[in-house]
């Protein structure tokens, strides 16, 4: 019995009725146009007996495969902004359709810079997203599994900074700045798992802190004696530890919290980093610019150094102090040991005693920037 368009009480929409190869259909066409519920309808039927004659795999589509993989379970917020602009490129595309030459098709339609991108770029923003979802239909004996020609990407060497450099970085932070700083030499932590940390979770007397890492799982830190000193200098003892404060006519507002992403970017402390790096003598470059729909020239100061490079010093101090890479790794809760082993040849041994003193002391600034 084909599908035939018949009408649903107390629903506007069109739907399909009807029995292809011994399979009962009755499907919403999302429409209450009829000639397109028609069409709908046309094209649902071919689909039905494509798939009883060639399998399932043969009628799949790129946008059903999105929908069932975001359906199977929570995914995050990039991921589903990732998959977005694949669906926009790939939309009705078949799974079994999709190879290396769509891959580069992708990279042409998706990114500005197309098969010119950074190499990171487009492993990020394309080739793994396209990868699960291929990967998820292969499970479901949609496809067969993706064989991408594998995209070389260059590891750009650590930086780190020496107790001296550290010193001054903080010393040229702004007043709210540095204990965030001292905070993240001390112990490793990432900036999101430091600017989501709460006084509930700060063990002063204990020198401990639990943090939250993206995956969900929470670990244990030890905060070192300068770490403790800093801390105590904070005002507040609820809420967010770490907490953004803007100057206004009227003295220094304090907000509740940095800006909660979800972990997907960051950004929240670009300018205080900017202008710490810069006053402290640290190496970057300069940014011009002509904003669009303006004439006069904007300029900003780049460093060469992020915050995440903090975590960097951290675990190259830690080594040339403890000389241990399995302790290395638990401590900064990576996954893998091959992870750490760059962190063994960065900071030369002659550093220990000051990186001591600084984790026992603090860089010894003062309060104010």
């Amino acid at each position: 019995m084909p599908l035939k368009i018949v009408t649903v009480p107390k629903s506007k929409n069109l739907y399909m009725r009807g029995t292809i190869a011994g399979q009962s259909i009755f499907e919403s066409t999302g429409t209450a146009n009829k000639r397109i519920a028609e069409e709908i309808r046309r094209k649902r039927e071919a689909e039905l007996w494509n798939e009883t004659v060639y399998g399932k795999r043969a009628v799949i589509t790129f946008a059903e495969a999105v929908t069932a993989y975001l359906d199977d379970k929570p995914r995050s917020p990039a991921t589903h902004k990732y998959l977005l602009r694949l669906l926009k490129h790939f939309g009705e595309r078949r799974l079994t359709e999709i190879s290396q030459a769509s891959l580069k098709g992708a990279y042409a339609a998706i990114l500005q810079d197309g098969e010119e991108a950074n190499p990171a770029t487009k492993k990020r923003a394309v080739r793994t997203p396209l990868q699960a979802i291929l990967e998820f239909g292969a499970i479901q004996g949609w496809c067969d599994r993706p064989a991408f020609a594998p995209i070389s990407i260059q590891s750009k060497p650590k930086k780190f900074l020496r107790p001296d450099e550290a010193t001054q970085l903080v010393a040229h932070a702004a007043p709210h700045l540095q204990p965030l700083f001292v905070f993240l030499i001390g112990t490793g932590c990432r900036l999101s798992e430091a600017l989501d940390l709460e006084w509930s979770d700060v063990d002063l007397w204990g020198a401990r802190a639990v943090v939250w890492q993206k995956q969900g799982n929470q670990r244990h830190i030890d905060m070192p004696p300068c770490v403790i000193d800093w801390l105590k200098r904070i005002e507040w003892r609820e809420g967010h530890v770490f907490r953004p404060v803007t100057q206004t006519r009227k003295g220094s507002v304090i907000g509740e919290r940095y800006h909660n992403s979800a972990r997907q970017y960051g950004g929240q402390i670009k300018n205080g980093w900017a202008g710490a790096c810069r006053r402290a003598g640290l190496p970057g470059r300069l940014r011009e610019w002509i904003p669009a729909g303006q004439t006069s020239l904007q300029s900003c100061f780049v460093p060469d150094f992020t915050p995440h490079d903090l975590r960097h010093t951290w675990a190259s101090w830690h080594y040339c102090v403890h000389r241990d890479l399995l302790r290395l790794q638990t401590d900064g809760a990576w996954s893998n040991i091959n992870t750490v082993t760059i962190y063994a040849k960065l900071m030369p041994e002659a550093y220990k005693d000051q990186i001591e003193r600084w984790w026992r002391d603090g860089p010894c600034v003062g309060n104010a920037a």
